[in-house]
């Protein structure tokens, strides 16, 4: 009779077997049959050695993906993670668009989106696939052009608010409450990166579920804090190593949770209760108001988010539960905030930089400005403002320029579900130095492809020479080769493109666009002595030199134009 331990042991045996074999074959035996060998790319100088560094840090990645071009063409062969990681580095715009068009060959990989499910659930950054498909068929009506102008008042309103608190905050400078240095001016620096950030939240609180988080004012609702400490120190202060292991054994932070986890599981019990109360109420009201005979009213993005789900022209396959609602919801909190929020600080700063801009794009903004204080205009009036400032070519080009020299999202991933064949509009470059007139690349199952968005809005083979300074200018007169590039916004990746393109875009242009309005009629902003730096911290981020541990940061020097007319 066989003993028991001779069966465990040749279980166990015929386990780490199949491991081994599993481990020799995508490590050592796969990498060697992969296409993506036979393309030019950067040397390495070891076997555990990787391009990642020089890619994603925006310090360094403009004059890498410059050089890599210059080298080895416009596709481009790097080293992801090890050796069995070959990555598709494309910067031929009809292989970019190639990936971007076709998301059900090419996905967010599953690690990616069990980091971003593992945060906020899995709305439409995480979901794919039909998943995918039947939440973005939901929501879209909620971001309809008619949805997204009742929302124009509500972004005015906080915008007042913030311009009224620094507002206060110059006052206690000027009548001596604070230290400072130029008291009589009435200058005061301040942090925009995380006053703007406090404003946006207000906004998203507002129009993504009708919450008043008051953030402008003070940061002590819980609901809110719930979602800044998990965005801000479990995204963005996470240790990289941790994290990965959780990635690929999740079960590490059910067993051994570190701060991280901890914190991350903290605030999604906080969310769950106080949002899903949320969800809960408003789906009653709308019952309710179905069964009066009286439609709800309500415009807020979760409000229309739910009618949508239970319209009578949506047959009931196609409907998401209220998780996936929530889910969304908080997908919203995270896009809806960070992205907009990062974008206009970057665009504050570029234009202290050059106040000669800064100058020119107030004169145009102070062109339409109202008699009558904004607070007492009627909705129909603000919305009417709104039309005009949409209108004004500075201020387009500005914007433009400030998402395409800085987008918050530096660059992302997709990995190929299939075998397939990127098409190519260059040459392409091989490993064995010679250059192939091929007219498509081909990529096997499981290959990633690094979608590099920063590095298409600062190509200088399609952006001119100049394409790293901020020139809103260049605006006036594009080169055809820019118009033939990809992008959901102005031909610029920064909102992405195809079917998983970003589906907010017109709200965060209206965000951005009302707050550049507002501050820019009312203060002056000039560069601190303190020196600010990019990092790719899931997005990109400002930091203050020999400050990375305090977080984002951007201090600039505020001061009312009031102030600088009675000097």
């Amino acid at each position: 009779m066989i003993s028991l331990s001779i069966i465990f042991f040749s279980f166990f045996s015929a386990v780490a077997l199949f491991f081994l074999s599993y481990v020799v074959y995508h490590v050592i035996i796969a990498p060697r049959f992969d296409p993506l060998r036979k393309l030019a790319g950067p040397p390495l100088n070891g076997p555990l050695h990787n391009h990642m560094s020089p890619v994603l840090d925006p310090f360094r990645s403009p004059k890498t993906h410059a050089a890599y071009v210059e080298k080895y063409g416009r596709n481009v062969r790097i080293r992801g993670l090890g050796p069995w990681d070959e990555r598709l580095l494309p910067l031929d715009p009809v292989s970019v668009a190639h990936v971007l068009k076709n998301s059900t060959i090419y996905e967010k990989p599953w690690q990616s989106r069990r980091l971003i499910t593992s945060l906020i659930g899995c709305g439409m950054l995480a979901a794919e696939g039909h998943v995918h498909k039947r939440q973005r068929r939901v929501a879209t009506p909620a971001f309809s052009v008619q949805n997204m102008r009742a929302l124009v008042p509500l972004v005015f309103s906080k915008g007042e608010e913030l311009k009224d608190k620094w507002m206060n905050m110059s006052r206690a400078v000027k009548e001596g409450q604070v230290a400072s240095e130029n008291q009589n001016s009435g200058q005061v620096e301040i942090d925009v990166c995380h006053w703007i950030s406090r404003a946006t939240f207000d906004v998203i609180g507002l129009a993504g579920f009708d919450y008043h988080f008051n953030a402008i004012q003070n940061e002590s609702d819980e609901l809110f804090v719930a979602y800044k400490e998990m965005f801000e120190i479990a995204v963005s202060q996470g240790d990289g190593v941790r994290t990965v292991l959780g990635i690929y054994f999740p079960i590490i932070n059910s067993l051994f949770p570190d701060k991280r986890a901890k914190t991350v599981h903290r605030c999604q019990e906080t969310i769950r209760r106080v949002a899903g109360k949320l969800v809960q109420q408003k789906k009653t009201r709308i019952m309710d108001g179905e069964k009066s005979g009286s439609a709800y009213t309500g415009k807020d993005l979760l409000s229309l988010l739910l009618k949508s789900n239970i319209a009578t022209d949506l047959p009931p396959d196609q409907r998401i539960s209220d998780e996936d609602i929530l889910h969304n919801i908080n997908t919203f909190m995270f896009a809806g905030s960070d992205t907009t929020s990062l974008a206009l600080t970057w665009a504050l700063l570029l234009l202290a930089k050059h106040p000669d801009m800064q100058t020119r794009l107030r004169t145009e903004l102070l062109s339409i400005v109202p008699t009558t204080p904004i607070s007492r205009l009627s909705p129909e009036e603000i919305e009417s403002l709104h039309n005009t400032l949409q209108n004004l070519p500075y201020l387009n080009n500005v914007c433009r320029e400030s998402l395409r020299l800085i987008p918050p999202v530096h660059s992302s991933l997709r990995v190929a579900t299939q075998d397939d064949e990127i098409p190519v509009s260059y040459p392409v470059h091989l490993s064995d130095g010679t250059i192939s007139e091929q007219k498509s690349i081909s990529v096997s199952k499981g290959s990633f492809v690094h979608v590099p968005v920063e590095a298409f809005n600062l190509d200088k083979g399609m952006w001119g020479p100049n394409a790293w300074d901020f020139d809103p200018d260049r605006w006036d007169h594009l080169s055809e080769d820019v118009l033939s590039l990809p992008g959901l916004y102005s031909n610029l990746l920064t909102f992405s493109a195809g079917p998983r393109s970003c589906i907010g875009m017109r709200f965060s242009m209206i965000e951005m666009k009302t707050f550049l309005y507002t501050l820019l009629t009312t203060f002056t902003f000039a560069e601190t002595n303190k020196r600010i730096y990019k990092a790719n911290v899931v997005l990109t981020r400002p930091y203050v030199s020999g400050q990375f541990k305090k977080g984002s940061q951007c201090p600039l020097i505020v001061t009312p134009l009031d102030s600088i007319a009675t000097s």
